[in-house]
């Protein structure tokens, strides 16, 4: 299967699992416009990486999505959308009666309202297009909630009933909107708190790993940033053209408790 021809675009994509997942678009043929916050030289640097390793076109694009106009911008700037990936997220742990009210709107802002402007743009371009593929990163917090996660848990529901909508509005074009639902992956964010997890609980790193991190992920292995990659990439494909409006599960059994 080849993606040559189309243009993806990922938001928060200059690390971590977005980071993953541009590259495996990438690697199907697929031109990217990753995306941050941030406006350096290294983000620049990964375009140009990506672009060089597997001989497609590759920009980035700063644009902060706790911002609408500029959510919106990052679609109209980056000229053609035919895959869309929805991935920016940041999270914050606390108590509801001690949450703070600009973080959660933060939260909701980026994790979830990013979704519904770049869609909002997307979805003419793709139709102009006669193809599309939105796929939406939520997590397994999406169908599922733990404690002190209020805002996360709400956004990626949120983010999986978006899903939903947009599937059934499209259901009669050529254009798919699907969730992938994560439970714990191992990214550089995840991998550096494993030392400091080791020296406060006195355990190895293989104690920790499958007895503090993943213990509600039964299978006590991470997901990969590869295999998020590759599961967006069957989505864009041909075998998913009548899988629409719904999620998979990459969380190593979390949600099947």
């Amino acid at each position: 299967m080849t993606l040559q021809g189309k243009t993806a675009v990922i938001t928060g994509s200059n690390s971590g699992i977005g980071l993953g997942i541009a590259r495996e678009l990438a690697r199907a043929g697929a031109d990217v416009v990753l995306n941050s916050f941030t406006d350096r030289e290294e983000d620049h640097a990964l375009a140009a990486q990506i672009a060089a390793e597997f001989g497609v076109e590759a920009r980035y694009i700063q644009a902060d999505m706790s911002k609408g106009e500029a959510c919106r911008g990052l679609i109209k700037d980056a000229g053609r959308c035919d895959i869309l990936v929805n991935n920016a997220g940041i999270q914050h742990v606390a108590p509801v009666d001690e949450f703070p009210a600009e973080t959660w709107d933060a939260i909701l802002a980026i994790n979830l309202s990013s979704a519904f402007h770049t869609t909002a743009v997307a979805l003419p371009m793709m139709r102009a297009a006669g193809w599309g593929r939105v796929v939406n990163i939520a997590s397994a917090h999406g169908l599922t909630a733990s404690p002190f996660k209020s805002a996360y848990v709400a956004a990626k529901h949120g983010v999986v009933g978006l899903t939903k909508t947009v599937a059934l509005e499209t259901a009669e074009e050529p254009i798919t909107c699907n969730a992938i639902c994560p439970g714990y992956v191992l990214t550089p964010l995840v991998e550096a708190q494993i030392p400091d997890t080791m020296e406060k609980y006195n355990m190895s790193r293989e104690e920790v790993i499958k007895q503090v991190m993943l213990e509600r992920q039964p299978s006590r292995e991470f997901a990969t940033v590869e295999q998020l990659g590759g599961s967006t990439v069957f989505f864009c494909s041909d075998a998913a053209a009548q899988i629409t409006g719904t999620t998979l599960s990459v969380d190593g059994g979390w949600t099947a408790l």
